[in-house]
C-alpha cells in the first residue's frame, strides 16, 4: 500500500468532526478485502473485524479532523467562525479552506488587530462574496470548513493537512494488509469525533468489549528549533510507544509488550510521553470494567496546522508494530 496515495484518497474526503461518513466509506472500500466484516455503528464509527477465537483486540484511529464552523455572515459577505476541535489563531491565519459543497476561501485577520494580539474572534473567512446576499447563496451558518492544502513528499518526509489522524488510518490499513494468521479477534475501529472529546472511541469500546486496546494517533515531535521539550518523541526515530499523556497512563504490561515486539521484530521505536493532549486511549482504557490499553504514535511536526509533517519510516514502523501486536499471543 502506497502511503501518500492512500493518504491523498482519504484527504480528498470532507470529514470534520461529526461529518466523517465520506472518509468512512473510502476506508471501507480499502479495508474490505482484509477483514471478515465492516459495519458502521450509531455514532458513525467504522468497525472492521477480523474474527478469531482468542482475546478481543481493539485498534483505534480517528477519522475526523478539526474545522471551522460558520457562526455569522456579515453585511459585506465575510464569515465569522468558531472552532470544531483545537484551533489556534496563529496556526489558522492565512489558511486556504474549503466547504463540503466545494466553496473555497481563506482565513484572514481584521485590519485593526496586530498579529501578536490576535485571537480566533479576530479572524474571518473570505470566500470572495461581494455582499451578505451572495455569501448566503454560497454557504450557510452552521456549515463547516476544513483546510484545503495539498499533500506532498520531500525525501522521506510527508507533508499534509490532517495527518492528525488520517495518517493513523493509513497505518491501520497497512497493518491489515500485512496480517497473517492469528487467533486474536481483531477490530480496527476508525472512530469519529475524537477532536471534540474522544466520543466515538467511547461508544466503540463499549460495543466491542475488548480485552486490549491500542490507540494509533500522531504525537508532537520534539525536534523543532527551540523545542519546549514538552514531549519525548522525534520524527525519524521510529514508532512512538505511548507511556502517558493527559488522557491516559498506558498499562505497563501493554507498554512492555509493545517494546518487546518492537525489539523482536527489529522495529525502530521510542517512548511517547506527552505533557498535554490525548488520544482515543483515554476513552478506551476506562470502558466498562477497564481495558488493557496502550498507544502507538507517529511523531508529527506542526500538529493542527494546514501542513503537518511526519516521516515515512516512522509510518512504516507503526504499521509493523500494529501488525505485530495483532498477531501476538495474548493472555
Amino acid at each position: 500500500m502506497e502511503i501518500l496515495e492512500t493518504l491523498r484518497a482519504l484527504n480528498a474526503c470532507f470529514g470534520p468532526s461529526g461529518q466523517e461518513g465520506a472518509v468512512a466509506e473510502a476506508i471501507r472500500k480499502i479495508a474490505a478485502p482484509y477483514v471478515d466484516e465492516c459495519a458502521v455503528d450509531t455514532l458513525g464509527n467504522l468497525l472492521c473485524r477480523k474474527k478469531g477465537k482468542g482475546p478481543k483486540v481493539l485498534f483505534a484511529a480517528h477519522m475526523d479532523s478539526i474545522g471551522l464552523i460558520i457562526t455569522h455572515i456579515d453585511e459585506h459577505g465575510f464569515l465569522r467562525f468558531g472552532p470544531v476541535g483545537g484551533l489556534s489563531a496563529h496556526e489558522v491565519l492565512g489558511a486556504p479552506v474549503r466547504f463540503a459543497n466545494g466553496v473555497k476561501g481563506v482565513v484572514a485577520l481584521e485590519g485593526k488587530v496586530e498579529a501578536k494580539e490576535m485571537k480566533l474572534e479576530h479572524l474571518y473567512v473570505d470566500i470572495g462574496a461581494r455582499d451578505e446576499k451572495e455569501a448566503r447563496s454560497m454557504v450557510q451558518v452552521g456549515d463547516v470548513a476544513v483546510y484545503d492544502t495539498a499533500a506532498f513528499q520531500s525525501g522521506s518526509r510527508i507533508f499534509s493537512p490532517y495527518l492528525d489522524d488520517r495518517i493513523a488510518c493509513v497505518v491501520l490499513l497497512m497493518a491489515m494488509e500485512r496480517l497473517g494468521e492469528t487467533d486474536n479477534d481483531l477490530t480496527f475501529a476508525f472512530t469519529v469525533q475524537e477532536e471534540v472529546g474522544l466520543r466515538g472511541a467511547k461508544t466503540a469500546a463499549y460495543g466491542v468489549e475488548p480485552d486490549y486496546g491500542i490507540a494509533v494517533d500522531v504525537t508532537d515531535s520534539d525536534d523543532i528549533p527551540s523545542a519546549p521539550h514538552e514531549c519525548s518523541s522525534s520524527a525519524g526515530k521510529g514508532a512512538a510507544i505511548k507511556v502517558m499523556d493527559s488522557s491516559v497512563i498506558c498499562h505497563p504490561s501493554v507498554v512492555a509488550r509493545l517494546e518487546k515486539l518492537a525489539q523482536e521484530g527489529q522495529i525502530p521505536c521510542q517512548k511517547d510521553i506527552l505533557r498535554f493532549g490525548g488520544t482515543d486511549a483515554g476513552a478506551i482504557h476506562q470502558s466498562r470494567a477497564g481495558v488493557y490499553t496502550g498507544g502507538i504514535s507517529i511523531p508529527t511536526r506542526y500538529v493542527h496546522t494546514p501542513l503537518e509533517m511526519a516521516d515515512a519510516g516512522d509510518i512504516e514502523a507503526c504499521a509493523a508494530l500494529v501488525a505485530a501486536f495483532a498477531q501476538a499471543r495474548l493472555d
